[in-house]
């Protein structure tokens, strides 16, 4: 299977490059450009990307381009700052443009560049900016494959050793044809052949677990969610029922869930499911804690703390597996630009130095969205396979600060109105995730002829594709009245309801 390699140089797009490059049926992996080039080579990439960055080539201090990546004659695509690596690195040279140039652009496209084939109206087409050097002059022997009002040289290539950069972004919806363009590079540049797919990956990951596992046993905290159920029956259909699953009611789950979760599991996949009613273990610990990491850390540690216990009931476990995504992995080792790490309530941040299982992830190559096509492979129902994301520490970061029994009451009410609504209106499938957050205030409200100082909750409702970013869901007024109402006539202790209209980034889609 041919395989790209995205070096990360800190763009905010990084991950948006992959998701492009997959979609076009070519596997792809991001890898900080801190990354060994040696162990990077072993990989056997057959192209190379360098992703954009919020650094100055001219700045000393900067990431730069190990030159050892120009000399193993693979086709590389320079985005952004990427192409200013190229050009300093190969003998251009970059300079600090008198103003950042931010957003929509006019790009020509010059010399017949194979990038740029297919592109409607090619000679003249929209894209999207992000820079604030540009280079001034191309390395020898390269071509000028593109320019701008502004920037003469905006493209530039070199055909004999298959290398081209752009000063522009083509990974980002603004730009015209931007798909295209890295298609381009990927088939009629570097040859790549379109490969990769959802069956291909499903029946490659069963062979690959069955080989790794053998005889040996696995054990698996299962919530209910889309990642830990798809982790679950890719191993159970690698080793039966060697895989021995744990459902951990940690008492901050929604309302039903560990009954609903159960039932269905069993029923459907015949996966073998124990139930540790833990929910006094994790409510005594988190008693009294209001820092939402100290909350994260705790639930995490105490996971941990509970799946060894219950592995060690279960002769021949060896192995933890989780359903740890890509996205996960990449924020958990990125390089420190944008996409640095930005959570640590996800699987891979929450384990101890020392664990007594190894780890087996089998989504740890997906994005959340392959995540979905690989149960629609997997032959699961559509509303297993469209159910909200539900974070891993559980209502305890939608209970903002003190997390008490009475509280986690109050919003598991709220939250099943919540989605008992988005269903009955068909706008659950229309929005990334809906859900509730009980606020750590009070306010005055009228209910009847009496005064109340009651408690507020939040509605947080996003369109998304795989929760990198997300906006807020325009749902229509009387949704939202009817929604509020039900909360405040039917929640005991809640008398306002509000909406959170704010996009990731800046904010994030959890409050905690």
């Amino acid at each position: 299977m041919d395989k790209v390699v995205i070096l990360d140089f800190g763009s905010q797009f990084t991950q948006l490059i992959a998701r492009r490059v997959r979609e076009a049926g070519v596997y792809s992996e991001i890898h900080p450009c801190t990354a060994d080039p040696e162990k990077v080579k072993a990989l056997n990439p057959q192209a190379l990307i360098l992703s954009g960055g919020p650094s100055s080539v001219l700045d000393p201090a900067s990431p730069a381009l190990d030159s050892a990546y120009l000399e193993w004659g693979i086709p590389i695509l320079g985005i952004c700052y990427g192409m200013q690596l190229l050009s300093h690195n190969l003998g251009g040279k970059v300079v600090a443009s008198s103003e950042r140039e931010y957003g929509r652009a006019e790009f020509q496209a010059m010399n017949d560049c194979p990038l740029f084939e297919g592109v409607e109206e090619s000679d003249s087409m929209t894209v999207w900016m992000s820079h604030g050097d540009r280079v001034e002059a191309i390395p020898p022997d390269f071509e000028i494959m593109g320019r701008t009002e502004s920037i003469p040289f905006a493209a530039m290539g070199h055909p004999g050793k298959r290398i081209y950069a752009l000063q522009f972004h083509p990974e980002v919806a603004h730009t015209q044809d931007g798909a295209l363009v890295l298609q381009n590079f990927l088939f009629k540049v570097a040859g790549l052949n379109p490969t990769w797919s959802m069956a291909s990956f499903v029946e490659n990951t069963i062979k690959e677990l069955a080989d790794t596992i053998g005889d040996a046993k696995v054990v698996l905290g299962l919530s209910g969610g889309i990642d830990s159920t798809v982790a679950a029956v890719l191993l159970h259909k690698a080793i039966g029922h060697n895989l021995h699953c744990i459902f951990v009611d940690n008492g901050l789950l929604r309302m039903g869930e560990r009954q609903e979760v159960i039932g269905f599991l069993e029923e459907h996949f015949e996966l073998n499911v124990k139930c540790v009613d833990a929910a006094d273990e994790f409510l005594d610990k988190l008693d009294g804690v209001t820092d939402p990491e100290k909350k994260r850390k705790i639930i995490g540690h105490t996971f941990i703390e509970v799946f060894d216990r219950e592995a060690k009931a279960i002769d021949g476990v060896k192995f933890l597996g989780q359903g740890t995504l890509y996205p996960d992995v990449i924020e958990s080792e990125s390089f420190k630009g944008p996409s640095a790490v930005i959570k640590s309530h996800h699987n891979v941040g929450g384990l101890p130095e020392k664990m007594n299982l190894k780890l087996v992830e089998p989504l740890r190559e997906l994005f959340k969205d392959e995540v979905r096509r690989a149960a629609y492979e997997l032959g699961m129902p559509e509303h297993i396979i469209w159910r909200h994301p539900f974070p891993g520490p559980g209502l305890s970061i939608r209970v903002v600060g003190a997390i008490t029994r009475e509280r986690l009451e109050i919003l598991r009410l709220a939250d099943r109105i919540v989605q008992n609504e988005l269903l009955a209106s068909d706008w659950y499938r229309k929005v990334w995730q809906g859900f509730a957050v009980l606020l750590p205030l009070k306010t005055v409200g009228v209910m009847g002829d009496d005064r109340t100082y009651e408690h507020v909750i939040a509605l947080r409702i996003v369109d998304s594709v795989d929760a990198m970013t997300a906006d807020w869901s325009r749902l229509p007024s009387e949704l939202l009245a009817r929604i509020s109402n039900r909360i405040i006539n039917e929640v005991k202790g809640v008398n306002r309801v509000v909406l959170d209209i704010s996009s990731k980034p800046p904010s994030t889609i959890e409050w905690e």
